[in-house]
């Protein structure tokens, strides 16, 4: 990872970031784990690098479960349910509905958030134009409040589609 940062190759970073976010996660090193998985989901979201975005979900994935965070793991679930062709939307709606809720009990709004997002883009695919407007417009609410500017964009792009 030292070597993409020095010769300033960033396109290496998420691929060397979920391999070691892996390692650290395997390792019980969760702490370091997550937030440079989050980082590395980041920037491969950013530059659309679909393999690596992968990568980084099933690392992070694993973190979160180890670390006790199963409304995460929930989340992430449903996402690859969602993301099947042809989406599993059943399924994919059981695992938002039981992130969203643990996600409300415990206060986690950012969950929260890619939780309506996630919601949003199951509905949209399958079909169902009200839901999926309603839950990207949560979302974009939630995004907003926190300015989550990463996440914001897309969601305001999801939403402008269902218009």
């Amino acid at each position: 990872m030292s070597i993409c940062h020095e010769a300033d190759l960033p396109a290496y970073f998420p691929e060397m970031a979920a391999a070691l976010g892996a390692a650290y996660a395997l390792a019980e090193r969760v702490a370091d784990a997550v937030p440079l998985l989050m980082q590395a989901l980041a920037q491969a979201t950013a530059m659309q690098r679909v393999d690596d975005m992968v990568l980084c979900c099933l690392s992070l994935g694993e973190a979160h479960l180890l670390a006790g965070r199963q409304a995460y793991a929930l989340r992430l679930l449903g996402d690859i349910a969602a993301r099947r062709e042809p989406p599993e939307a059943a399924p994919a709606a059981d695992h938002y509905r039981q992130a969203l809720a643990r996600a409300e009990i415990l206060g986690m709004r950012p969950l929260q958030a890619h939780c309506h997002r996630g919601f949003g883009t199951l509905y949209a695919r399958i079909g169902q134009r009200e839901q999926a407007h309603a839950a990207l417009s949560t979302a974009v609410e939630l995004y907003r409040a926190m300015e989550m500017s990463l996440w914001l964009p897309q969601a305001e792009a999801a939403l402008a589609q269902m218009a």
